[in-house]
């Protein structure tokens, strides 16, 4: 469920075509998201507040590398009563596994859009390969910082309990989709 993070995908970021350019996560336009089915009646929603990292671009190669962390306790879907057996041993274990982070140093291009990273999710205690889909990819001058700045939506499927994360399922789905959306801004 947190595999959202990864990631979070930031691998989203774009440049110049010259040479490796570094962006760091805007953490107040970054929110890894989670949707996962509910006994059969609903998707429960959800997102993490904290989220930093970096992303590195060289797109005349078409490479780069995503380092992104979330902050496991930064759980939000509105209900404190269920933030809060999230955060417990029975889901993410935040005392125990503060951080979830996604890596990647594969960058996938159509042309000069990024599309996807492929790269490594750890999630309570636990590494996985894990392949961010961008649907959307955008660079240019934020206008109202005036920094040049880049941003995407990304999603991945995983599922939890390869993560160790297992608690009732299957009535609460293991599958569990993942959406990102990222800004970050040219260093």
């Amino acid at each position: 469920m947190a595999r959202l993070f990864g990631a979070i995908a930031l691998a989203l970021f774009g440049g110049s075509a010259l040479a490796v350019e570094s962006y760091t996560i805007d953490s107040r336009h970054t929110f890894p998201s989670f949707e996962i089915n509910h006994l059969g009646f609903s998707t429960q929603r959800g997102r993490f507040n904290e989220t930093s990292g970096k992303v590195l671009l060289d797109t005349a190669t078409g490479s780069g590398s995503i380092d992104v962390s979330v902050n496991t306790a930064s759980i939000s879907t509105g209900l404190e009563e269920l933030e809060a057996h999230l955060r417990g041993p029975d889901f993410l274990d935040s005392a125990k596994y503060p951080l979830m982070s996604f890596k990647s140093n594969r960058l996938i291009f159509q042309g000069d859009k990024l599309v996807g990273a492929d790269g490594v999710l750890t999630l309570h205690g636990v590494s996985k390969p894990v392949r961010l889909e961008v649907e959307h990819f955008y660079c240019g001058i934020n206008p109202l910082r005036m920094k040049y700045s880049c941003g995407a939506d990304a999603s991945a499927l995983i599922v939890r309990s390869e993560f160790g994360i297992d608690k009732y399922v299957p009535a609460v789905a293991d599958q569990v989709k993942v959406l990102i959306q990222v800004e970050a801004v040219k260093d």
